[in-house]
């Protein structure tokens, strides 16, 4: 099983765009920020899209196409972007209804409905507390190290 990494990305881009624009630039291309992100484009127009649906990005068409940001960095939280990027719950119960003559499976869904909904409200609740600014400051203050050449 592997991780999902649309939050990361989402995150990412966004990012990304808030420093770009604080540099002076009006819009950024999907490519531009596929390359910070070190992925296809296809990818980022994607996320960029769910983003808008989202009300956290807008984007220009024609001469001068591009995205930016419909908020401040200091306006969206990590909750605004999880919400525009995992629709679903975190976790899922059984596809199928389990065998409701056991004991096990008669009680399963609604012991682990209780817990998932625990670590749901936890993971928002948190998630809710941290802005994109914080982000873009904790990304401008982590160390570079050289790049070590062979």
């Amino acid at each position: 099983m592997s991780a999902n990494s649309r939050l990361t990305i989402a995150a990412h881009a966004l990012t990304w765009i808030g420093l770009y624009q604080r540099q002076g630039h009006e819009v950024a291309t999907s490519e531009q920020i596929a390359s910070s992100v070190n992925t296809n484009p296809v990818v980022i127009r994607r996320l960029l899209g769910d983003l808008r649906r989202a009300g956290l990005v807008e984007s220009r068409r024609g001469v001068g196409a591009g995205w930016s940001l419909a908020r401040d960095l200091e306006s969206m939280t990590l909750l605004d972007v999880y919400e525009a990027v995992e629709p679903g719950p975190l976790f899922a119960l059984h596809r199928a209804t389990p065998d409701q003559e056991c004991v096990v499976g008669y009680g399963i869904q609604p012991a682990m409905q209780r817990i998932y909904d625990g670590i749901e409200e936890t993971l928002r609740r948190e998630l809710a507390r941290v802005t994109l600014k914080d982000v873009l400051q904790d990304v401008l203050a982590a160390p570079r190290q050289e790049l070590l050449t062979q």
